[in-house]
């Protein structure tokens, strides 16, 4: 013999199947509701505070903002920042190969100057290369202890930029080789053993099949650093070099009156600069893993779009009712 199955339909309260208007209700939150009240608050208090207190003066903001004296500071920082990211990220994927050379004088020295460059902070490097001329008046190169084949005047070579972005250069360097051994340790083992025997030289092995597959974790780490490098920047005026930062604090030091809206327009400047390489890590983060997400990330347009389709969906929904 065999056992029916019966299926029954649920019941009411009464015995009865529920009604369309019986429906299950959310979990109240009020802990949730409350905080979200009390950030509102303090938002609006702070943005009252920001626009309404004359101590900002905003009229002078705007007449600082865009002066040319502020906009050539701009380019400066601008200059400087992409000189250093390209310069530094070489230099890190030198100190990288090295850092994982079998070769122990140059694991050594990459070590070293990886370790020293995280200790220093960067107003002594900057600072150090300043004086570096009255250090070392002329620079050579030839034989250790021996004739010198070419000799150069060092004080006319180190202008301000040139120091700034040898500064920045050096400092960047040792932060961007941990960010390029990173990616490159994160490679899965087997695929160097594929590449080995394939039967590929060693470069092209790290060329074709190694180095592209470390760029998903490489870039989207630079590109934060990159932020930090932005800000760091503001540091080249200690070198005599007028950047935004530094054509600000020469304002301010000639219109005493103007420190505040200066320093506001300093600020403002760097959280555009910011703003825009957090756009630009986004979309970078978003390219490199198309091969690790089933689904990418939606861009901020897309979440719009979504959310106005969610609106819609619930505004049909409550007026169907």
């Amino acid at each position: 013999m065999t056992e029916s199955l019966t299926l029954v339909a649920p019941t009411g309260r009464s015995g009865e199947p529920p009604g369309p208007a019986e429906r299950v209700l959310p979990l109240r939150r009020p802990g949730r509701w409350i905080a979200t009240a009390l950030v509102l608050v303090l938002v609006a208090q702070a943005g009252h505070g920001l626009f309404t207190n004359p101590f900002y003066q905003w009229d002078r903001f705007a007449y600082w903002f865009v002066r040319p004296a502020i906009l050539d500071g701009l380019l400066i920082t601008l200059q400087v920042a992409a000189l250093s990211a390209l310069l530094g990220l070489a230099g890190g994927i030198l100190l990288a190969l090295a850092r994982l050379s079998s070769n122990p004088v140059l694991r050594s020295v990459s070590w070293t100057y990886v370790w020293l460059f995280r200790s220093v902070p960067l107003i002594v490097v900057l600072l150090f290369l300043y004086n570096f001329s009255a250090l070392y008046p002329t620079l050579s190169i030839g034989v250790p202890f021996g004739p010198a084949f070419f000799t150069f005047d060092e004080s006319r070579l180190a202008t301000d930029t040139v120091l700034a972005v040898v500064g920045l250069s050096l400092a960047e360097a040792a932060y961007a080789a941990e960010v390029v051994r990173a990616g490159l340790l994160s490679v899965d083992q087997g695929q160097h053993e594929a590449a080995a025997a394939l039967g590929l030289p060693r470069r092209y092995q790290f060329a074709r099949i190694v180095f592209p597959q470390a760029l998903r974790a490489i870039v989207p780490a630079y590109v934060n650093l990159l932020l930090g490098l932005v800000k760091a920047t503001s540091l080249v005026f200690y070198v005599s070099l007028l950047d935004l930062f530094g054509t600000v604090q020469s304002l301010g030091s000639t219109y005493s009156g103007d420190v505040v809206p200066l320093l506001l327009v300093a600020t403002a400047w760097y959280v555009i600069l910011t703003s825009a390489l957090s756009v630009v890590q986004f979309y970078v983060e978003r390219y490199y893993a198309r091969g690790a997400l089933r689904t990418l990330p939606p861009t901020p347009l897309e979440r719009a779009r979504a959310g106005l389709r969610d609106l819609r969906v619930r505004f049909r929904k409550e007026t169907a009712r």
